[in-house]
C-alpha cells in the first residue's frame, strides 16, 4: 500500500526516534557479539532501505524519508544515552554528531532509493535487493581485518558468521525467486567492495 506524504513524513520522524533509542539500549543490555549490531553502520543502513521498501511511496519519496529517519536517529541515540547513563546532552551537536547525520543523509537517499527499487523489476530490482547484502558483505570484511588484529578483542570471527548470515537473509528475504535472489547476492559483492573503499577513504 502507498503512503502519501504525511504518512511518510510521520514514520520517518517516529521511525528515526526508535532506531536511535532502541540502538543504544541494544548496545547497553545485549551481550556481544550481538551487542555489536547496535554499533552497526549496516544496520542503520538496512533500517533505511526498509522504510523505502515498506513504504511504497516511490523513490523520491522514499529517499527523502529514509534521510529524515537517519538524521532523526543520531539525537534520539544520544539523548537517551543522556537519560539513561547521564551523558552530556552537549554531545547532540557536538561535530561528531553532525558528521553522523551528512552521512545519514547519504546513507538514507542511496538505501531508501534501494529499497524502493527491490519492489520494481528488471535491473532497479537486483540492485536494490542487493544493498542489504553488500553493506552487511561489507561491514564483515572489517571484522574480519579485526580479528587478524591484535589491538582488538578476541570473537570478531562471531560478528562476520552473523553479517554474513544477516546479508544472506535480507536476499532471501526480499529477492522473491530464486534467480533473483542469485543475482541480487552476486550483484552484492562488487557493491561491498565499492562499500569497503569508500570506508577506507573516509578513514572509517
Amino acid at each position: 500500500m502507498r503512503c502519501d506524504h504525511r504518512t511518510v513524513a510521520l514514520t520517518a520522524v517516529l521511525g528515526g526516534l526508535l532506531l536511535g533509542s532502541l540502538d543504544f539500549v541494544w548496545i547497553k543490555w545485549v551481550p556481544s557479539p550481538f551487542a555489536e549490531l547496535g554499533n552497526s553502520t549496516a544496520t542503520w543502513a538496512v533500517a533505511a532501505f526498509a522504510f523505502g521498501c515498506l513504504v511504497r511511496s516511490g523513490p523520491v519519496r522514499s529517499a527523502l524519508g529514509a534521510a529524515v529517519l537517519l538524521v532523526v536517529a543520531v539525537p534520539s541515540y544520544y539523548l537517551t544515552a543522556t537519560l539513561l547513563q547521564g551523558d552530556d546532552p552537549a554531545v547532540v551537536w557536538a561535530p561528531t554528531s553532525l558528521l553522523w547525520m551528512a552521512f545519514g543523509v547519504v546513507a538514507g537517499v542511496v538505501f531508501g532509493v534501494g529499497g524502493d527499487w527491490a519492489r520494481r523489476d528488471g535491473v532497479r530490482q537486483i540492485l536494490g535487493t542487493a544493498l542489504p547484502a553488500a553493506v552487511f558483505f561489507e561491514e564483515a570484511a572489517r571484522f574480519a581485518g579485526r580479528a587478524r588484529d591484535p589491538a582488538y578483542p578476541p570473537g570478531a570471527e562471531w560478528n562476520v558468521a552473523i553479517d554474513v548470515a544477516l546479508g544472506i537473509l535480507a536476499v532471501v528475504l526480499v529477492g522473491g525467486s530464486h534467480r533473483r535472489r542469485a543475482l541480487a547476492l552476486a550483484a552484492a559483492l562488487p557493491i561491498a567492495a565499492v562499500i569497503f573503499v569508500g570506508f577506507a577513504v573516509a578513514g572509517r
